[in-house]
């Protein structure tokens, strides 16, 4: 197994960017996320009908630009002009619906393309969620990776398992996280069995708790480490929450407000010897 975790490597990752603040998976997000603390970002890729990885969670254009299609039927230059500043809602003041609810709309927020989403943070951490499975999207991811030379930063991460493990019978020379399937093995698999469902995995990201499931455990965390496993979880923006993951040894958080929880990763930094 590929041995990715290390000590010292604690991250905030800001996920999608810094959506608390920003229209989320955009480029101008992740900038904010960056500025406001984080050390890694985290987003999500699909492939355009001509055969483009554009950086955007959801399938279809509906939720985050109004726009009822679907990403893999639009060319680029139709998600061009795509206003995903619908996606973002301003929070509620005092119980109350703030008095514009979408401040972003019309302010040119667009769908950024992972080429220039590397091309921009050159020596900064990435998770690349592969939100669809199939080929086409997989190898294209690989080769924007491998175009750029990012591998040794870029964890390749997706819910598929047949996705994942393609992605590392391929070869890819970089870190991939657990598929939603290994995550849940890693949880009820004793270590030993548990070592082989995870195979050539360097990361697991996951909730602090899902429904049934409970990954925020010390029990669980040594196993992973153990493992040789990083563990990230997501999303938190409770600063407290942050801090009681990093203090139970946690390696990093996902967070959709990086500048709430900032503060904790660097009380977290400190109380692991100041690195």
């Amino acid at each position: 197994m590929t041995r990715g975790r290390t000590e010292h490597d604690l991250r905030l990752w800001g996920h999608r960017g810094a959506p608390a603040e920003l229209p989320e998976n955009t480029l101008a997000s992740f900038r904010r996320a960056l500025e406001r603390g984080a050390n890694a970002l985290e987003l999500d890729v699909h492939l355009t009908a001509d055969g483009v990885v554009v950086v955007i969670h959801d399938p279809a254009g509906w939720r985050v630009a109004r726009v009822p299609r679907q990403v893999r039927e639009c060319t680029l230059r139709e998600v061009r002009r795509w206003d995903v500043g619908h996606g973002y809602v301003a929070p509620s003041r005092n119980g109350r619906p703030a008095p514009y609810r979408r401040p972003h709309v019309g302010c040119g927020f667009g769908v950024p393309t992972l080429d220039e989403l590397l091309e921009e943070f050159p020596d900064v951490p990435l998770s690349v969620d592969l939100k669809a499975p199939g080929r086409a999207v997989r190898e294209a991811v690989l080769r924007l990776i491998a175009r750029h030379e990012a591998a040794r930063r870029v964890t390749v991460a997706s819910f598929h398992t047949p996705t994942i493990r393609a992605v590392r019978a391929s070869g890819y020379p970089g870190p991939t996280a657990l598929a939603r399937r290994e995550a849940l093995l890693l949880l009820g698999l004793p270590r030993l069995l548990a070592a082989r469902a995870v195979s050539g995995a360097v990361g697991a990201q996951v909730p602090a708790r899902q429904g049934p499931f409970v990954f925020a455990t010390p029990g669980l965390l040594a196993k992973a480490h153990a493992l040789g496993l990083r563990v990230d979880f997501w999303s938190i923006d409770d600063p407290a929450e942050a801090e009681r993951l990093w203090a139970m040894g946690a390696d990093g958080i996902m967070s959709n407000d990086p500048a709430a929880v900032a503060p904790a990763l660097g009380a977290a930094q400190r109380a692991r010897g100041g690195w």
